[in-house]
Formats: structure tokens, C-alpha cells, sequence
């Protein structure tokens, strides 16, 4: 069919030589450097016919140039040298009309829009698409990526064929770079939107954990949305504007050696390889920072997250081009793993030399355990994670740890059960952290209270483990039971400590005399025996009510162990004895409790607050 402007340019005269001349009119008309009305008005924003006018034009100046340079290779003279410059002029209006159309759907999308954007949506692509794009398509539909359309079809049109002109003239680097610059301002615009800040790796590492870990959050879902949506979209619009412009789709070979799949991965790259590295600086910069506990836990949220976004980089970032991405991606992932590992070596570092020598009040729990129990607490909630990056057993040596520290003792091959290196880990956590608070221990002055307060401290390492059925699981009930065995032990020490001395004053022994001349109880002694029992009785009742064993249940059974030791041993002896006591004068000074009194006094115990009287009351029965 025989092209329009040139049934145009033979109503005017005949020949090849008209066609071109009536071309060069076409293209001269939007010259923007001469025509006040090129500059006020857009081509592509106007009539459709002058739309396909202009691009003709432009097709018949071309294979002008490309017959002449077949014919005549060496001759510089021709139809072509009656305006040397018309294809640069209309390569300029061409690169205007490009980069406005672009400008005029460049507009941020914000993160509600990605977040519900479908998978591979279709975008109405014109002019095809290639075997390679077809089969990348189906593997993408296996991962979590989620295009959106960027640029409206009728639009992708009309910027297809700007490009095809463009590169087949030898303007492909202009075309990719006015491509770049609009799309990267774009790209930028939607960074803005979804929180994502312009920082160096050097004023990450300035901020304050507490804003960090805000920014760990931001960066979280919009890393996601970057990855799966936004260079995921903009990698398919690159592909739906450049792909398959070869020699079938262009008026003239193109003068670069470039194949058509390398120009949308030059145009892809160019808009969004600055913000990939902009977006993947924040989570490298964390994985270099100083290591410190608290920090773990968002380490190990940025590893999970980068991890699970690692293959649709690798769709994202297919192309040999994007490899140093790809390569940048997966090697902050293994720094952040690093970064975990080193993280828990010196948490059990920072266990072991806690050294805080006051002893906590009333022998109650230490914050170090509270605070190592909730750590480790949390860090079964990353089992999954840590037993892939923990493959190491810890080391009891006393080289791990530097200066004059004593190290516990602890040979893991005494646990009968087979855990995992994160399991072993958790396990001489508590070790050391048991070690720490028998040194700690060592500061109270009373013995008793230094039994209550380990108690009370293993007490709680065991409950913590219960409550959580991920770390009961890494830790396992053999090891359980070697807990559960201290903490009772430690309370049997403690009923010792206080208890026996009280108990002795009740005993029989040296109580009953003889001689020649009568036999019987010596009333002086037992008098005596009763004031001890009364001073010893009230010293520990003023005492350890005072004294907290903060979980319900285990002060109830410290309570009524004691109180089964004491209160049956208490009335039998006031049963033997108080007929001598009461016989005599004065006493009351005496027997001061009955064994009622006791009882009650008992529950006084492990309260935490101090008695508001001594017991005072005389057993009326």
C-alpha cells in the first residue's frame, strides 16, 4: 500500500525527490528552535493524524539517508544535502515529545497502591513481546512479585514508536538517557512516598538505635514493595517500550550493536540501579555497624526479610548487566548473618562479666536474669532462622574469653538428648548466667538469704522455659530437670540455713536431769530453751517477712514446708513443757505463741514489706 505523504508529495510534482521535500516541510514545521507554535504545542498531545504525519516524515527522511548511503557510500552529496540537519531536528522533537510524554504519567505511586497492585497485570502491550519476556513472565508467576501498569497502553504506544525511530536514527544513547532521567525521578518520588530516606552509609551508622529501629521497621515493607512491585513494574515498562526493536520493526538497521532485550535492560538499569544501591545501603550499613544485644533481634528481621526477597532479585536483576546487584544483595545478607552470630557470642560475653556486686533486696529476682531469660525468650521466636546461621557449638574454653575471667564448667556431652549448636548456645547462656549469680550470691551477708535468692532466680529461669514451648523445645526436659533440681535444692538449703537453728531450740536433749536425790525437767534450762526459740522465732519472722519470693505458687510451697517442719514439732513441745513453764512465775515472758501464732506468722514470710508489730500473743489454751 502506497505510503499517504507520498500520495501527498506526487499531487505537488513527481519523484523520490518530492517525497523527501515534502517530509523535510513536515519536520521543519515542528522545529522548535524556529516555529513559536513547535515550542507551545506537543505533537503526541495533539491530533492523531498529525501524530502519524510527523512520524512518516520522519520514516521517509530516514530511508532517504539509509538509500543514499547504499548507492552512494563515499559521496556526501545528494537529496539528503538540502538539509543536512533534518534528521538531528527531528530526532530533537522526537526526544521532546518522548520525555513528555513520559513526565506526563511519572507521577509517585504510593504504598496502599502497590500493596493491593494484582500480579502481572496485563498492560496492553503493543508491538509484542519476545519468547524470553514470555518465559521470565511464567517464572515470576511463582514468586511473590506483583506488577502494576506505570504508563497507560495508548501511551506505551506512542513512546514504542518514538523509540524505534529514535534508535534506528543512531540515538539510542539519547533515547535511554531522557528514559533514565524521567523514570529515576519517579522511581525517587515513590522512594519518597514510602519512607525512604537519602542517607549514607556513614549517617546511618550516626542515629540512634531507637530511630534505627523505626527506620529497620519503614524499610521492611518498603523493601518489599520496591522489590516485588516498583522495579519489578518498571523493569516490565522498560520491557514493554523497548523489547523486540530489531530491524523488523524499524525503518533503517540501527547503528548500534546492541540486541533489543540489552536496550530495555540498559533503560531498567538506568532508572532504577542509583535507588537499588540507595536501598540496599540501609540494610549494609546496619550489617557493618557496631554489634551490640538489643540489636539481634531487627538484624535478624532485616536477614529474614532480605532472605526472602533474595529470589525475586534474582528475577528482578536477571541480566548480566544487574549481576553487581544481585551479588551487593546477597552479600549484605551474609553480613547480616555474620552480624547475628557475632551479636550472640558477645551477648554470652556480656552475661559472663555483668558485674554488678549489690546484692538486689530481699533476695529477689536479679534483672540480669530477668533480662538474659527474656533475650533468650525471644530468641526462640527466631529458632527457625538461628538454627540455619548458629552451626557452631559454643566453646567453655577459657581462651574464648579474654582476661582473668573464670569460666564455668559444662560438658555438653553429658546431655543425653541431641540438640542443635543454637540449643547448646541457649544452654550455656544459662550456665554462665547461673554462674554469674552464685558470684552475686556471695554478697549477702546471710546465708539464708543468699540460698532464697538463688532459688528464687532459678526458680524463674525454669518458669521462663516452661512458658515457652519454642525454648522448652531447644532446650529439652533433661536439661529442665537438672533446673528444676537446683532451684529445690536451693530451697532445701535455705530451710537449713533458718530452720534448723529454730528447730534445735525444741529438741529434748539436756532438758531432763537426775541425780541422787530427783529426777525431772530442768526448769532453768527450758526456760532458756523458750527465750531462745522467742528471740530466734522473732528475729526470723521481722526478718524474712521483709525477704520476697515474688512467684505465688513457690512462696505457698516454701511456706507450708516450713510450716510442716515447724508448727508439729512447736506443739509438741509446748505440749510436753508448758505444765513447767506455767507452774512458775511470770510465764508469759516465756511462752509467747501458741502454735496459732506460728501459723500466722508464717504467712507473714516472703511478703517483701515489713511487720508493723513483733508477735506478742500468749497462747490462751
Amino acid at each position: 500500500m502506497e505510503s499517504p505523504l507520498r500520495s501527498e508529495a506526487e499531487d505537488g510534482g513527481s519523484g523520490e525527490e518530492k517525497v523527501v521535500e515534502t517530509a523535510e516541510k513536515i519536520i521543519l514545521r515542528w522545529d522548535s528552535t524556529v516555529s513559536e507554535e513547535a515550542r507551545d504545542k506537543m505533537i503526541f498531545s495533539g491530533d492523531r493524524h498529525e501524530v502519524d504525519r510527523y512520524l512518516r516524515a520522519v520514516d521517509e527522511i530516514q530511508r532517504s539517508l539509509h538509500s543514499l548511503a547504499i548507492s552512494s557510500p563515499s559521496s556526501t552529496v545528494g537529496a539528503g544535502d538540502r538539509n543536512p540537519n533534518t534528521i538531528q531536528i527531528a530526532m530533537a522533537r522526537l526526544e521532546d515529545e518522548f520525555r513528555n510524554i513520559l513526565l506526563s504519567h511519572s507521577s509517585a505511586v504510593d504504598s496502599d497502591s502497590f500493596g493491593h497492585g494484582g500480579g502481572s497485570s496485563g498492560g496492553g502491550e503493543r508491538g509484542g513481546g519476545s519468547t524470553s519476556s514470555s518465559s521470565r513472565r511464567s517464572m515470576r508467576s511463582t514468586t511473590s512479585i506483583r506488577e502494576v501498569d506505570l504508563i497507560p497502553s495508548d501511551a506505551i504506544a506512542d513512546l514504542r514508536s518514538i523509540a524505534e525511530r529514535m534508535i534506528a536514527a543512531g540515538y539510542l544513547r539519547e533515547c535511554i538517557q531522557v528514559y533514565g532521567s524521567v523514570r529515576k525521578s519517579s522511581v525517587d518520588a515513590s522512594f519518597r512516598s514510602l519512607g525512604i530516606e537519602k542517607l549514607s552509609i556513614g549517617d546511618i551508622q550516626r542515629l540512634e538505635w531507637d530511630a534505627l529501629e523505626n527506620k529497620i521497621r519503614r524499610w521492611i515493607k518498603a523493601a518489599k514493595v520496591c522489590i516485588r512491585t516498583l522495579f519489578a513494574s518498571e523493569k516490565r515498562l522498560s520491557e514493554q517500550i523497548f523489547e523486540s526493536l530489531n530491524s523488523s520493526t524499524v525503518t533503517a538497521p540501527c547503528s548500534s550493536p546492541a540486541s533489543s532485550s540489552s536496550y530495555s535492560e540498559a533503560c531498567f538499569l538506568e532508572t532504577v540501579k542509583g535507588p537499588a544501591m540507595q536501598l540496599f545501603n540501609f540494610a549494609e550499613a546496619i550489617s557493618i555497624s557496631r554489634r551490640s544485644p538489643e540489636k539481634l533481634f531487627k538484624i535478624l528481621d532485616l536477614h529474614d526479610a532480605l532472605a526472602e526477597l533474595l529470589p525475586d532479585i534474582d528475577v528482578v536483576f536477571e541480566s548480566k548487566t544487574a549481576e553487581s546487584i544481585r551479588v551487593q544483595a546477597a552479600e549484605i545478607l551474609s553480613r547480616l548473618a555474620e552480624a547475628a552470630r557475632g551479636i550472640l557470642s558477645e551477648f554470652e560475653n556480656a552475661v559472663l562479666r555483668e558485674p554488678s556486686r549489690v546484692p538486689v533486696p530481699g533476695g529477689t529476682i536479679h534483672p540480669l536474669t530477668r533480662y538474659v531469660m527474656n533475650y533468650i525468650s525471644l530468641i526462640s521466636d527466631y529458632k527457625q532462622t538461628l538454627i540455619e546461621l548458629i552451626v557452631s557449638r559454643p566453646s567453655s574454653s577459657v581462651s574464648r574469653y579474654p582476661g582473668e575471667l573464670s569460666v564455668p564448667e559444662f560438658d555438653f556431652s553429658e546431655l543425653e538428648e541431641e540438640r542443635t549448636p543454637l540449643a547448646l548456645h541457649l544452654i550455656w547462656i544459662i550456665v554462665i548466667l547461673e554462674f554469674n549469680l552464685e558470684g552475686k550470691s556471695q554478697h549477702y551477708r546471710d546465708t539464708s538469704l543468699a540460698h532464697l535468692f538463688m532459688m528464687n532466680n532459678v526458680h524463674y529461669i525454669v518458669q521462663k522455659i516452661k512458658g515457652s514451648p519454642e525454648l522448652r523445645a531447644l532446650i529439652g526436659d533433661e536439661y529442665l530437670k537438672r533446673l528444676t533440681g537446683k532451684f529445690r535444692l536451693a530451697a532445701t538449703s535455705y530451710q537449713r540455713a533458718t530452720w534448723v537453728k529454730v528447730l534445735h531450740c525444741l529438741r529434748d536433749e539436756g532438758l531432763h536431769v537426775s541425780g541422787s536425790f530427783s529426777s525431772g525437767v530442768s526448769k532453768s534450762v527450758l526456760r532458756e530453751r523458750f527465750k531462745s526459740f522467742n528471740a530466734i522465732f522473732d528475729e526470723v519472722h521481722r526478718t524474712q517477712a521483709t525477704w520476697l519470693v515474688p512467684d505465688t505458687q513457690l512462696r505457698e510451697e516454701l511456706r507450708i514446708s516450713i510450716a510442716e517442719k515447724l508448727l508439729p514439732a512447736y506443739r509438741s513441745f509446748l505440749g510436753r513443757f508448758r505444765s513447767h513453764i506455767e507452774s512458775g512465775r511470770h510465764p508469759e515472758q516465756y511462752i509467747k505463741f501458741s502454735w496459732e501464732d506460728l501459723d500466722s506468722a508464717v504467712l507473714d514470710l516472703f511478703e517483701g514489706n515489713p511487720v508493723t508489730q513483733h508477735l506478742r500473743k500468749r497462747s490462751q489454751g
